[in-house]
């Protein structure tokens, strides 16, 4: 089996970027990344505002925006289609799960509430999303009475909500867990549920059908909150915690920096070797992700996100994977 292999650069920053930060969110459109959300102390949302990063100029810059800005918030998460980006859920100042649906406009710099209340998924936090041509998906979180393992769809087009199958009882409700469409199918890859786990399902929009993947080859320990990307047919995951903490998101547990790539057609990991170990990001969970492109490449691109000592991480890294 051959080698996989890519390649961390550390990005040079300038401007006056958003800082340190874990618990937001990143998604990248055309050559600009958008992050929101996030803490710098822990439970203690930073701000509400969208911070723009050109991945060419490498430079921040804050858009003067418009509409119905969204509380700051942690725990949240984000996808794009086409120039809109989408943002659900998360925590507030009060510690309080949302279950608001929120579309900024890249174009317009225009913020517009979607739903809330009844019209989608329960609130929660720390949940996951990823996301299609035309739909956005919600998996399980943090919910108001407990961890969650429940799946929705947000059709962009029909601008409306479809709560999709529950998974069989072998996938436990979990947070913190990896989310990603590869192959036509979305993956739900390990996660934690009061352990971290281990365990990877797959559910096929053709069929609403789930399965429980049995995957073999080089394995990833059990972790959650890890960062994770797409390339086609393949997963590649990225760090995250292994043992949590004792004060729960007050503090840090144990975190990984090693990297895998799941094949999602045969369910076989490969661990992936660093080219670059000295621009390494190195062990941390709780990062901001997204797929992103830098100089014709497709890869990883990671901010932030918490440390081994519990300290908040401002750094930015790009990772091109050779898969």
């Amino acid at each position: 089996m051959a080698e996989i292999s890519g390649k961390w650069l550390k990005l040079e920053q300038r401007g006056s970027g958003p800082g340190a930060r874990s618990s937001h969110a990143i998604t990248v459109i055309g050559s600009k990344a958008y992050a929101f959300g996030g803490e710098f102390v822990p439970r203690e949302p930073v701000d509400n505002k969208i911070h723009v990063f050109d991945l060419e100029t490498l430079t921040w810059s804050v858009p003067d925006v418009a509409g119905d800005v969204p509380l700051p918030r942690v725990g949240v998460t984000m996808a794009a289609i086409g120039a809109t980006i989408y943002v659900f859920g998360g925590r507030d100042k009060d510690h309080k799960e949302l279950n608001d649906l929120y579309a900024f406009d890249t174009a317009t710099s225009e913020w517009s509430l979607l739903s809330t209340g009844d019209l989608g998924p329960a609130h929660r936090s720390y949940h996951s999303t990823a996301a299609d041509d035309r739909r956005v998906y919600i998996f399980g979180g943090c919910g108001l009475s407990g961890r969650l393992n429940d799946l929705w769809a947000y059709n962009v087009v029909e601008r409306k909500w479809v709560e999709l199958p529950k998974p069989g009882k072998s996938c436990l409700p979990r947070g913190g867990t990896g989310l990603a469409v590869a192959g036509g199918k979305i993956w739900v890859v390990y996660g934690f549920s009061g352990e971290e786990l281990s365990d990877v399902h797959c559910f096929d929009p053709s069929t609403m059908e789930w399965t429980k993947v049995e995957t073999k080859g080089e394995k990833p320990c059990p972790r959650s909150v890890f960062s994770i990307a797409s390339f086609g047919e393949k997963v590649l995951v990225y760090g995250g915690e292994v043992d949590p903490s004792d004060q729960g998101h007050l503090g840090a547990g144990s975190f990984v920096g090693d990297a895998y790539e799941l094949d999602a057609v045969g369910g076989v990991w490969r661990k992936v070797k660093d080219e670059a170990e000295g621009e390494h990001p190195g062990p941390r969970g709780w990062c901001a992700f997204s797929v992103g492109r830098r100089e014709g490449k497709e890869g990883l691109l990671v901010y932030g996100g918490n440390s081994p000592t519990n300290d908040r991480l401002g750094d930015i890294l790009f990772f091109t994977p050779h898969l």
